[in-house]
């Protein structure tokens, strides 16, 4: 429209001019000729025609090439246009997508982001979105081919598309191919939080112990988690490790992991209980019977009160006597005091134990010290006592079961 008024303009302005040329030229007696000879071709005509005849075939050029330059122009003006209205469709059908993918309608969605996924200007959220809804409706096979489909029209993207990837497998417990997929990325990128995160998350799943033992350096180091999280995961890491090295038999290959669990973690009551109760059940309690006691007394903790209770101890006498170091510090523990119990029986000091097994009954009655005084009862032939002692233990027990079955019959 503008140019059509800018023509229309000049057009004037040309005639105007011409008028006033023309005004001034028949002033003189003679307004001018002009002669233009080509071989024996002439033509003579007057100066006013001359120039209208210029000014005529200069806009009869300019419209002939506009015309010329338009047509040229037509075929990608064309193409131009259906590709802005494939693109607007694509831009529609993206939000239709993501919607339909909201609302849990995700075959449907999935088909509309296919389908305009290559007129899109953002190829990549097609795919990807697309590749959530197939998981969405169990269809694995679908997802994987989104996926490529997302690499091929997005290769500088690969970080992006694999951590979609590894979070769809992940999700859908694909532990191993999600340990594939994140593999790779941590060598593309061995920093990247959210990489490391997932990673430390699928060693978990898999109870991959020695994968996430190699990985807490890393998480430490990048500051990835919280100081305590680490700590969480230290320990179920070495956890795990030491129980798969226990299940495999080999008492050899569990103190060598020992020796390489850090010094403050062998203090952690969880994972000295574990190494413990392993030492112990293989009937090497010698062994670790100085080492226990000193776990014990920095971490003061039932199940490693328990484990010591039940050495074997070349030296019961010794092992009562540390007991009794420990009764200093903890004079109202009752199960140290039926540890001490069953220390002093074995030792024969018969009295002593009786002391220890009645003071625990009065901080906390257990079944373990009712048996336990009843065999020091039947041992000094009071069996009446004895009797006694193993009845109350008895009603004990059975009232212990009967609170877990109601509590497990109340459970929703």
């Amino acid at each position: 429209m503008r140019n059509g008024l800018f023509f229309a303009a000049s057009l004037i302005l040309t005639l105007a001019a011409v008028f006033l040329v023309n005004q001034w030229l028949t002033s003189f007696d003679n307004p001018g000729y002009v002669l233009i000879g080509i071989g024996t071709w002439q033509l003579e005509t007057s100066l006013i025609v001359f120039l209208v005849g210029l000014i005529v075939l200069f806009y009869v050029l300019y419209l002939l090439f506009r015309w010329l330059g338009w047509f040229a122009r037509l075929p990608w003006q064309l193409k131009n246009r259906s590709r802005n209205i494939k693109f607007n469709r694509s831009q529609d059908a993206l939000v239709a997508g993501l919607v339909g993918f909201a609302e849990g309608r995700w075959e449907q969605a999935e088909k509309v982001l296919i389908k305009h996924a290559s007129h899109s200007g953002a190829p990549l959220v097609h795919y990807l979105t697309a590749a959530k809804a197939a998981q969405s409706r169990g269809a694995f096979d679908k997802r994987d081919e989104y996926l490529k489909h997302a690499a091929k029209h997005a290769s500088e993207t690969d970080m992006a598309i694999g951590l979609t990837k590894a979070e769809l497998q992940f999700s859908a417990n694909q532990f191993e191919h999600a340990l594939e997929t994140l593999t790779k990325l941590h060598s593309l990128d061995a920093t990247h939080a959210t990489v490391l995160k997932l990673l430390h998350q699928t060693y978990q799943r898999l109870g991959d112990w020695q994968g996430l033992r190699k990985l807490l350096p890393t998480l430490n180091k990048n500051k990835i988690l919280m100081e305590v999280e680490i700590k969480k995961l230290e320990v179920e890491a070495f956890s795990g490790l030491l129980k798969q090295t226990i299940n495999q038999g080999n008492i050899n290959e569990l103190r060598l992991l020992w020796t390489e669990i850090p010094p403050h973690l062998k203090k952690n009551p969880t994972i000295a209980a574990i190494y413990y109760a392993a030492m112990i059940q293989a009937g090497l309690s010698a062994d670790i019977e100085n080492e226990l006691v000193e776990t014990l007394t920095i971490n003061w903790d039932e199940t490693l009160l328990l484990l010591y209770g039940s050495l074997q101890s070349n030296d019961v006498p010794r092992q009562l006597a540390t007991a009794e170091a420990l009764l200093t510090y903890h004079k109202e523990d009752g199960v140290l005091l039926t540890i001490l119990g069953k220390l002093s029986l074995k030792c024969q000091e018969l009295e002593k134990a009786e002391h220890y097994l009645i003071a625990s009954l009065a901080v906390d009655a257990n079944v373990q010290s009712y048996r336990l005084l009843g065999d020091l009862y039947a041992s000094k032939g009071e069996d009446h006592k004895a009797n006694t002692a193993y009845k109350q233990g008895l009603e004990l027990a059975s009232r212990g079961v009967i609170s877990q079955l109601d509590a497990a019959i109340s459970k929703p």
